[in-house]
């Protein structure tokens, strides 16, 4: 009966990712359909701390985002590039890479990409080096990220095991750093100078090469409210990372006789979620962020279509293991207890096969825990869901092959022989070997 069901789950699977968007956690409740009303399994739960916590930092991103936070980011970053045209295969991916550990989401390298792909053009260097590795550099700069998504999922389940957000971010910030550096030196010298690429002047030649875009500007009150929203919103990131440190600033508050908690301190996922909230309302006060764009901007519309996906596939994976508990983790934990480098694969497959790192954390991490395995071990694994570049088809991927007006970054002929294939693979198994060496430090 579990192949059936196993079937059942990648068959919602497959067919979710390929409609896209909230598909994929729509359909992801037919299969929890079948699975609670014709299967007869429990119906499980999507983990509500860690849907609240996502909530609450998306929320902020946004409104940082209506009040011209990521477009401050963003033109800061321009003008480093700028001064160092020469040097933009390292420039560029480091810059993202702190771009979106700041943000907490990929989607701010949309802004960034045509400015890489013209400041390169114009220093002769080959445009595909600083893209590809960039765009490899957002996904690690969102395992660095204390508010991204799949950050806040992972910490929402090593939090009982006595793990404090410092320690995690204290493994996946060096980890994923280094791991941009490596992936960068794994491009740099890769393929012929812009001048001698045959197809870039196959486009000269043939006027198919289109004017760039300009990078965003600001001045006057737009200017002093993107600065304001982007400092607000890095002093919340920041009061978050102290409240994690120093668990004592969490309140205490009286605790009814009748509760069924064990605790009467804030927990800190509800701490995160107060914060965040308080950053957004804020930013809506001082900063001129109108509550309207900051729900029908990027950041937002894309925020809930992952939320939705997460609901959806979480919910559906809840079920499938809550009915076979006992089965999965009696034959995994053989594995995993034998060749425990088989849960990090585990990751980057599932994420490959979701196109989400939250919900392939939220789906894999728990099971790890079931089977008691340690938090250096899990953390060292995270960086495995670093895996969206695998296949050629997520959204930053397809934005930089067509900002790169010169051809250099390309899909390939047989799927796996894209430009993002190299630098991917480089910076994923850096990653997870320094986060491990890191971590079995940190949490003996």
């Amino acid at each position: 009966m579990i192949w059936i069901e196993v079937a059942v789950f990648i068959a919602c699977i497959s067919v979710g990712a390929r409609l896209g968007g909230i598909g994929l956690g729509a359909v992801a409740g037919i299969g929890l359909f079948v699975f609670v009303f014709v299967f007869g399994l429990p119906p499980g739960g999507p983990p509500g701390v860690v849907i609240g916590m996502i909530i609450a930092v998306i929320t902020a991103i946004a409104t940082m985002q209506a009040g011209g936070g990521l477009d401050y980011l963003v033109a800061g970053a321009a003008r480093v590039m700028h001064r160092h045209p020469r040097y933009i295969t390292f420039i560029a991916p480091i810059l993202t890479w702190l771009l979106v550990l700041a943000s907490g989401t990929t989607h701010v390298i949309y802004a960034l990409l045509p400015i890489i792909s013209e400041v390169s053009e114009r220093a002769d260097v080959r445009p595909e080096r600083p893209l590809s590795i960039s765009v490899v550099a957002g996904f690690q700069g969102v395992r660095a990220s204390p508010i991204s998504a799949a950050t806040v999922a992972v910490f929402g389940f090593l939090a009982p095991m006595g793990v404090t957000l410092p320690q995690l971010l204290a493994i996946t910030i060096p980890s994923t750093f280094v791991a941009v550096l490596a992936g960068a030196l794994s491009v740099a010298w890769r393929g012929a100078p812009l001048s001698q690429d045959p197809e870039f002047q196959r486009r000269l030649a043939t006027g198919l090469v289109a004017p760039s875009k300009s990078a965003p500007t600001l001045d006057g009150r737009a200017l002093r409210n993107a600065r304001g929203s982007t400092l607000l919103f890095a002093a919340g990131v920041a009061l978050v990372v102290l409240i994690g440190a120093v668990p004592s600033l969490r309140p205490v508050y009286d605790l009814p006789s009748t509760a069924v908690i064990e605790s009467d301190q804030v927990p800190m996922g509800a701490a995160i979620m107060i914060v965040m909230l308080a950053v957004a309302g804020l930013t809506m006060i001082f900063f001129q962020a109108s509550p309207k764009a900051a729900l029908q901007g990027s950041i937002m519309t894309s925020g809930v279509s992952a939320i939705i996906c997460i609901v959806g596939v979480s919910w559906l994976g809840s079920s499938f293991f809550e009915g076979n508990r006992a089965l999965i983790v009696d034959g995994v934990s053989v594995v995993v207890r034998d060749h425990p480098w088989t849960f990090a694969v585990g990751l980057f497959l599932l994420t490959t096969l979701l196109f989400s790192a939250a919900a392939a954390v939220v789906i894999l991490v728990p099971v790890g825990v079931a089977l008691g395995m340690p938090a250096s071990l899990l953390i060292a694994s995270y960086p495995a869901s670093s895996a969206n570049f695998f296949l050629p088809t997520y959204g930053t991927l397809l934005a930089a092959v067509s900002f790169d007006r010169t051809g250099t970054t390309r899909i390939g002929r047989y799927l796996f022989d894209h430009s993002f294939m190299l630098p991917g693979l480089v910076a994923t198994v850096t990653a997870v070997l320094v986060a491990l060496a890191i971590g079995t430090v940190l949490l003996p």
